[in-house]
Protein backbone atom coordinates (compact mmCIF):
# COMPACT_ATOMS: atom_id res chain seq x y z
CA UNK A 1 0.00 0.00 0.00
CA UNK A 2 1.41 3.32 -0.49
CA UNK A 3 1.61 5.31 2.63
CA UNK A 4 2.87 9.14 3.01
CA UNK A 5 6.26 8.67 2.50
CA UNK A 6 5.14 7.90 -0.93
CA UNK A 7 6.64 3.98 -0.39
CA UNK A 8 4.84 0.93 -1.10
CA UNK A 9 5.00 -2.17 1.55
CA UNK A 10 3.38 -5.31 0.82
CA UNK A 11 -0.23 -6.17 2.23
CA UNK A 12 -0.68 -7.25 5.87
CA UNK A 13 2.94 -5.34 6.85
CA UNK A 14 2.65 -2.12 8.83
CA UNK A 15 4.16 0.84 7.39
CA UNK A 16 5.68 3.82 8.17
CA UNK A 17 3.48 5.90 10.16
CA UNK A 18 2.02 8.73 7.81
CA UNK A 19 2.72 12.27 8.46
CA UNK A 20 -0.26 14.76 9.66
CA UNK A 21 -0.47 18.36 8.76
CA UNK A 22 1.25 18.72 11.68
CA UNK A 23 4.75 17.82 11.79
CA UNK A 24 6.24 19.15 14.81
CA UNK A 25 3.65 17.33 17.06
CA UNK A 26 4.51 14.24 14.68
CA UNK A 27 8.16 14.14 15.18
CA UNK A 28 7.40 14.25 19.02
CA UNK A 29 5.22 11.43 18.91
CA UNK A 30 7.65 8.90 16.72
CA UNK A 31 11.20 10.88 18.87
CA UNK A 32 13.08 12.05 15.61
CA UNK A 33 13.37 13.61 12.72
CA UNK A 34 14.26 15.09 10.14
CA UNK A 35 12.89 17.87 11.06
CA UNK A 36 13.59 21.68 9.78
CA UNK A 37 12.62 25.46 10.03
CA UNK A 38 11.98 26.95 6.72
CA UNK A 39 12.30 30.54 6.14
CA UNK A 40 10.23 31.93 3.28
CA UNK A 41 13.97 32.33 1.36
CA UNK A 42 13.81 28.52 1.25
CA UNK A 43 16.81 28.78 4.23
CA UNK A 44 16.60 24.88 5.94
CA UNK A 45 17.39 25.25 9.58
CA UNK A 46 17.82 21.68 11.39
CA UNK A 47 15.72 21.25 14.25
CA UNK A 48 17.17 18.92 17.46
CA UNK A 49 14.33 16.72 18.04
CA UNK A 50 16.31 13.75 18.97
CA UNK A 51 17.55 16.10 21.98
CA UNK A 52 14.66 17.52 23.06
CA UNK A 53 12.84 13.77 23.31
CA UNK A 54 15.88 12.19 25.09
CA UNK A 55 16.33 12.65 28.97
CA UNK A 56 17.86 16.19 30.27
CA UNK A 57 21.45 15.95 29.23
CA UNK A 58 24.59 17.52 30.93
CA UNK A 59 24.09 20.89 29.70
CA UNK A 60 20.68 21.10 31.05
CA UNK A 61 21.58 20.12 33.65
CA UNK A 62 24.07 23.23 34.61
CA UNK A 63 20.88 25.11 33.58
CA UNK A 64 18.48 23.75 35.80
CA UNK A 65 21.13 24.08 38.58
CA UNK A 66 21.00 27.57 38.43
CA UNK A 67 17.12 27.49 38.73
CA UNK A 68 15.54 29.63 41.84
CA UNK A 69 12.17 28.41 43.37
CA UNK A 70 9.46 27.71 41.13
CA UNK A 71 9.85 27.63 37.76
CA UNK A 72 8.08 28.37 34.56
CA UNK A 73 9.21 26.23 31.17
CA UNK A 74 7.95 28.26 28.45
CA UNK A 75 7.83 26.42 25.04
CA UNK A 76 8.43 22.96 27.50
CA UNK A 77 8.30 20.86 23.95
CA UNK A 78 8.28 17.37 25.21
CA UNK A 79 9.34 18.38 28.67
CA UNK A 80 12.96 17.27 29.51
CA UNK A 81 13.75 19.73 31.72
CA UNK A 82 10.17 20.14 33.46
CA UNK A 83 10.31 16.06 34.52
CA UNK A 84 13.73 16.61 35.56
CA UNK A 85 12.91 18.89 38.19
CA UNK A 86 9.81 17.13 38.89
CA UNK A 87 11.50 13.93 40.06
CA UNK A 88 13.86 16.08 41.88
CA UNK A 89 11.02 17.39 43.78
CA UNK A 90 11.00 20.92 42.19
CA UNK A 91 7.81 23.19 41.67
CA UNK A 92 7.54 23.60 37.63
CA UNK A 93 5.30 23.88 34.73
CA UNK A 94 6.05 23.42 31.20
CA UNK A 95 3.68 25.81 29.11
CA UNK A 96 3.52 24.83 25.57
CA UNK A 97 0.95 25.05 22.64
CA UNK A 98 1.80 21.58 21.40
CA UNK A 99 -0.87 19.06 22.48
CA UNK A 100 1.32 16.77 21.39
CA UNK A 101 4.31 18.43 23.45
CA UNK A 102 1.83 18.82 26.62
CA UNK A 103 0.96 15.21 26.85
CA UNK A 104 4.41 13.87 26.33
CA UNK A 105 5.35 16.35 29.16
CA UNK A 106 2.80 14.33 31.03
CA UNK A 107 4.14 10.88 30.19
CA UNK A 108 7.30 11.97 31.44
CA UNK A 109 5.96 12.87 35.11
CA UNK A 110 5.83 16.77 34.26
CA UNK A 111 2.68 18.98 35.32
CA UNK A 112 2.40 20.98 31.61
CA UNK A 113 -0.96 23.07 30.06
CA UNK A 114 -1.28 23.77 26.70
CA UNK A 115 -1.67 27.81 26.71
CA UNK A 116 0.52 30.37 24.78
CA UNK A 117 2.52 32.37 26.80
CA UNK A 118 0.82 35.65 25.92
CA UNK A 119 -2.40 34.23 27.22
CA UNK A 120 -3.20 34.54 31.28
CA UNK A 121 -1.45 32.04 32.99
CA UNK A 122 -1.45 30.67 36.61
CA UNK A 123 0.87 31.97 39.11
CA UNK A 124 1.58 35.48 36.83
CA UNK A 125 3.98 37.42 38.91
CA UNK A 126 5.05 34.50 41.04
CA UNK A 127 7.53 32.83 39.39
CA UNK A 128 11.27 33.23 40.68
CA UNK A 129 12.75 31.81 37.55
CA UNK A 130 11.73 31.41 34.22
CA UNK A 131 13.42 29.43 31.02
CA UNK A 132 13.21 30.20 27.39
CA UNK A 133 15.66 27.41 25.89
CA UNK A 134 15.90 25.71 22.78
CA UNK A 135 15.73 29.31 20.86
CA UNK A 136 12.47 29.89 22.26
CA UNK A 137 13.56 33.38 22.67
CA UNK A 138 12.18 33.51 19.55
CA UNK A 139 8.40 32.80 20.43
CA UNK A 140 5.99 35.53 18.60
CA UNK A 141 8.75 36.83 16.34
CA UNK A 142 9.05 40.00 18.62
CA UNK A 143 11.97 39.62 21.62
CA UNK A 144 10.70 43.08 23.36
CA UNK A 145 7.43 42.18 23.89
CA UNK A 146 8.47 38.59 25.12
CA UNK A 147 10.82 40.16 27.57
CA UNK A 148 8.35 42.09 28.71
CA UNK A 149 5.88 39.70 29.18
CA UNK A 150 8.22 37.38 31.18
CA UNK A 151 8.70 40.16 33.55
CA UNK A 152 5.33 39.99 34.32
CA UNK A 153 5.32 36.46 35.04
CA UNK A 154 8.21 36.95 37.76
CA UNK A 155 8.53 37.98 41.24
CA UNK A 156 10.43 41.27 41.58
CA UNK A 157 13.74 40.38 41.54
CA UNK A 158 13.24 36.92 39.33
CA UNK A 159 15.64 35.02 37.83
CA UNK A 160 15.07 34.47 33.75
CA UNK A 161 17.67 32.13 31.76
CA UNK A 162 17.73 32.37 27.90
CA UNK A 163 19.64 30.43 25.35
CA UNK A 164 20.71 32.77 22.44
CA UNK A 165 22.53 31.53 19.01
CA UNK A 166 26.83 30.65 19.85
CA UNK A 167 29.35 32.74 19.01
CA UNK A 168 27.14 35.01 16.96
CA UNK A 169 25.67 38.41 17.05
CA UNK A 170 22.36 37.81 14.92
CA UNK A 171 18.97 39.79 15.38
CA UNK A 172 16.60 38.05 12.89
CA UNK A 173 12.59 38.52 12.63
CA UNK A 174 11.32 36.12 10.36
CA UNK A 175 8.50 34.13 8.94
CA UNK A 176 9.19 30.35 9.17
CA UNK A 177 7.55 27.03 9.08
CA UNK A 178 8.19 23.90 10.74
CA UNK A 179 8.85 21.35 8.04
CA UNK A 180 9.35 17.58 7.33
CA UNK A 181 12.26 16.96 4.64
CA UNK A 182 12.15 13.17 3.48
CA UNK A 183 10.81 13.76 -0.19
CA UNK A 184 9.48 15.85 -2.83
CA UNK A 185 6.19 15.40 -0.70
CA UNK A 186 7.65 17.25 2.06
CA UNK A 187 5.13 17.91 4.84
CA UNK A 188 4.92 21.65 6.38
CA UNK A 189 3.18 22.92 8.71
CA UNK A 190 1.45 26.90 9.39
CA UNK A 191 4.01 29.74 9.13
CA UNK A 192 4.40 31.72 12.47
CA UNK A 193 6.67 34.70 13.07
CA UNK A 194 10.13 34.00 14.86
CA UNK A 195 13.18 35.32 15.87
CA UNK A 196 16.68 34.68 16.31
CA UNK A 197 19.18 36.28 18.73
CA UNK A 198 23.16 35.82 19.95
CA UNK A 199 24.09 36.73 22.85
CA UNK A 200 25.10 40.58 22.13
CA UNK A 201 21.40 41.10 20.60
CA UNK A 202 19.40 39.74 23.48
CA UNK A 203 21.57 42.29 25.61
CA UNK A 204 20.38 44.48 24.04
CA UNK A 205 17.28 43.99 24.00
CA UNK A 206 17.42 43.04 27.80
CA UNK A 207 19.13 46.25 28.73
CA UNK A 208 15.92 48.74 27.06
CA UNK A 209 13.53 45.45 28.53
CA UNK A 210 15.16 47.22 32.19
CA UNK A 211 16.67 43.04 33.08
CA UNK A 212 19.97 43.27 34.73
CA UNK A 213 22.25 40.94 33.09
CA UNK A 214 23.33 38.25 36.20
CA UNK A 215 25.82 35.98 34.42
CA UNK A 216 26.66 34.21 30.61
CA UNK A 217 28.41 30.98 29.92
CA UNK A 218 28.62 28.51 27.21
CA UNK A 219 28.42 24.63 27.49
CA UNK A 220 28.31 21.54 25.12
CA UNK A 221 28.33 24.51 22.21
CA UNK A 222 25.43 26.19 23.49
CA UNK A 223 25.12 29.79 24.86
CA UNK A 224 23.04 30.80 28.04
CA UNK A 225 22.16 34.44 29.96
CA UNK A 226 20.71 34.97 33.31
CA UNK A 227 19.15 38.21 33.28
CA UNK A 228 17.40 39.52 36.52
CA UNK A 229 13.86 40.77 36.80
CA UNK A 230 14.50 44.46 38.40
CA UNK A 231 10.71 45.21 39.11
CA UNK A 232 8.80 42.17 38.03
CA UNK A 233 5.80 44.15 36.85
CA UNK A 234 5.74 46.37 33.52
CA UNK A 235 9.23 47.70 33.03
CA UNK A 236 10.69 50.33 31.23
CA UNK A 237 9.20 52.28 28.21
CA UNK A 238 10.63 50.58 25.25
CA UNK A 239 10.18 53.00 22.23
CA UNK A 240 13.71 51.93 21.36
CA UNK A 241 12.46 48.37 21.07
CA UNK A 242 9.47 49.26 18.87
CA UNK A 243 11.99 51.19 16.80
CA UNK A 244 13.75 47.72 16.72
CA UNK A 245 11.10 45.90 15.73
CA UNK A 246 10.35 47.91 12.78
CA UNK A 247 13.76 47.49 11.12
CA UNK A 248 13.35 44.16 11.11
CA UNK A 249 17.04 43.96 10.80
CA UNK A 250 19.90 41.20 10.99
CA UNK A 251 23.28 41.33 12.05
CA UNK A 252 25.77 41.10 9.46
CA UNK A 253 28.15 38.53 11.05
CA UNK A 254 25.20 35.93 10.15
CA UNK A 255 26.39 32.01 10.76
CA UNK A 256 26.44 29.93 8.07
CA UNK A 257 23.93 28.20 6.38
CA UNK A 258 24.45 24.54 7.98
CA UNK A 259 24.37 25.93 11.39
CA UNK A 260 21.09 23.86 13.87
CA UNK A 261 18.56 25.98 14.62
CA UNK A 262 16.57 25.32 18.35
CA UNK A 263 13.27 25.99 18.88
CA UNK A 264 10.17 24.13 20.10
CA UNK A 265 6.96 24.27 19.07
CA UNK A 266 5.60 28.04 21.06
CA UNK A 267 4.07 30.52 18.64
CA UNK A 268 2.78 33.62 20.31
CA UNK A 269 -1.35 33.68 19.92
CA UNK A 270 -3.05 37.19 20.93
CA UNK A 271 -4.25 37.11 24.62
CA UNK A 272 -7.89 35.13 24.86
CA UNK A 273 -10.15 36.63 27.92
CA UNK A 274 -11.87 33.52 27.69
CA UNK A 275 -8.85 30.81 28.56
CA UNK A 276 -9.00 28.91 31.85
CA UNK A 277 -6.17 30.13 34.29
CA UNK A 278 -5.63 27.21 36.57
CA UNK A 279 -4.89 27.59 40.21
CA UNK A 280 -0.92 27.12 41.04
Amino acid sequence: MSTAHGTTTPPGVPGPRPWSADPYSDALVTGRGPLFLRRTDGWLLPLEVERWCARADAVDLTVLGRCEGAVLDVGCGPGRLVAELAARGRPALGIDVSEAAVAHTARLGGQALRRSVFEPLPGEGRWDTALLLDGNVGIGGDPAALLHRMAQLLTPGGLLIVETLADVDVDERVSVHIVRVADPRSTAGPAFPWARLGTPALLRHAARAGWRREGQWSAGGRSFVALRNRDGRDGPDDRDDRDDRNSRSTSSAAEPANSTAVINSQRARKPSPESPVANR
